[in-house]
């Protein structure tokens, strides 16, 4: 079944999460591997990245978090080891599939459990910009 606007040929993109589980505390410390595997993913499926930021965090479980900037849209990964969890959020405008990317990561990284969610993103509704709360 599509989803409202799709029919229109309203979509805008497609916004992919996902959910990771049963990760190593000492991978999800790794930022530069984890951020090689999501920019490697990402050129492997078409993807044209402008640039990333990274940033290790040393309190609390220091995790990690980076964001690459697409010609696309954008794809974020989150880290919390003390959880073994990590937190996979790719925003993708245009025909690209995020989830070849997504499945790439679970090759990769080999998380024990995954959870998926996929939002195509289209304007639904037009709500006047001085009523919005």
């Amino acid at each position: 079944m599509s989803e409202p606007g799709e029919a229109s040929g309203e979509v805008v993109g497609r916004h992919l999460i996902a959910d990771m589980t049963g990760l190593s505390p000492a991978l999800l410390r790794d930022g530069d591997r984890i951020m090689s595997a999501l920019k490697k993913a990402l050129a492997e499926a078409g993807f044209h990245a402008f640039r990333s930021v990274e940033h290790q965090f040393v309190e609390r479980g220091a995790g990690f978090t980076g964001v690459v900037l697409l010609a696309e849209s954008h794809a974020a990964v989150h880290t919390y080891p003390e959880r073994q969890y990590l937190a996979l959020d790719i925003f993708a405008c245009g025909s690209i599939d995020p989830a070849c990317v997504m499945d790439a990561l679970v090759a990769e990284l080999g998380p024990v459990t995954v959870d998926v969610r996929t939002l195509t993103r289209t304007p639904r509704t037009r709500i006047p910009a001085d009523t919005q709360t």
